[in-house]
C-alpha cells in the first residue's frame, strides 16, 4: 500500500498540467483538421472561388443567348444575317457569289 501511495502522491501535482496539455492538444488539432476546422474553411474557399467562376461563365453564356434570342425577334431580325446563318448551316451559295474561306 505504501507504494501505491508515494505514486499517487508523486502523479497528484502532475494531474492537472496533464489534463491542460491533453484539452490543448484536443482543440488544436480540431482547430486545424475538424469538420469545421482550418483545413476544412480552406477547401470550401476553393469550392466557393470555383462555383463563382463557373456562375461567371454561365452568365455570359446566359447573356449571349439572350442577345442572340433577341436578334430573332420580329423586330430586331435582320434578313441579311438570317439568310448568312442559314445558308452557311446549309452548305448553300448562290451562283454568283464569291466564297471565302476561312481558317
Amino acid at each position: 500500500m505504501g507504494i501505491a501511495l508515494g505514486i499517487n502522491r508523486r502523479l497528484r501535482p502532475a494531474f492537472l498540467p496533464f489534463l491542460g496539455i491533453a484539452a490543448v492538444i484536443y482543440f488544436g488539432y480540431h482547430f486545424v483538421e475538424g469538420q469545421r476546422g482550418l483545413m476544412a474553411w480552406l477547401t470550401l474557399s476553393e469550392q466557393i472561388e470555383m462555383a463563382e467562376t463557373e456562375l461567371n461563365i454561365l452568365k455570359l453564356e446566359s447573356a449571349e443567348t439572350g442577345h442572340r434570342v433577341a436578334l430573332l425577334s420580329p423586330n430586331g431580325l435582320d434578313a441579311d444575317m438570317l439568310d448568312e446563318r442559314a445558308r452557311k448551316i446549309l452548305g448553300l451559295s448562290r451562283k454568283d457569289e464569291i466564297i471565302l474561306l476561312g481558317r
